[in-house]
């Protein structure tokens, strides 16, 4: 067990803490933990590839411990009412159809690597800074000057173009 599995199973950890504080309208807290999750994952890949710390394990768990912050925290914040179930859906959908995916090319036997694209890459970040702008703005009552609206709209086109790029990469994969 090296340090960054640790502190990935420490996010792991905070996950369920964070609805609970989310669902009790604990915003501070919850907004809080949600930074510390946040900084959690920075460090413990900065560790992990500066000190030759990286392990297989950690290469499947870190990725689920972000995925399962991400989707729990959009169900949480729609089934409070924070942000709105369409974009919920949407985000939860696209990680769904990517597990499945997955899971479907295991069991017809022909496995597919998934590797993060660009696109990707961005989708996580307008995700991550869209939740955390709605948690800071129960918390303390942050505004985005009008913009929530353009927000999520590039939230859910990030979240359904990356959709996209991954269902055309599997699909190439397992049509070949």
């Amino acid at each position: 067990m090296t340090i960054p599995n640790i502190i990935t199973i420490g996010r792991l950890i905070l996950v369920p803490i964070v609805i609970v504080m989310i669902m009790q309208q604990q915003w501070t807290t919850a907004f809080t933990l949600f930074v510390v999750a946040g900084i959690s994952d920075a460090v413990d890949g900065f560790i992990a590839r500066n000190f030759d710390m990286r392990s297989e394990f950690g290469a499947y768990i870190d990725p689920i411990a972000d995925k399962a912050l991400l989707v729990s925290i959009y169900v949480s914040l729609a089934i409070v009412g924070a942000i709105p179930s369409w974009l919920a859906i949407i985000v939860v959908s696209r990680d769904a159809m990517i597990v499945a995916a997955v899971l479907l090319s295991w069991v017809m036997s022909r496995p597919v690597e998934i590797k993060p694209i660009l696109l990707s890459k961005l989708n996580t970040g307008a995700q991550l800074a869209f939740a955390a702008f709605a948690l800071a703005a129960n918390a303390f009552g942050a505004e985005l000057a009008g913009l929530e609206d353009v927000a999520m709209l590039l939230v859910a086109t990030l979240t359904v173009a990356s959709a996209g790029a991954y269902l055309g990469g599997w699909l190439r994969h397992m049509g070949s």
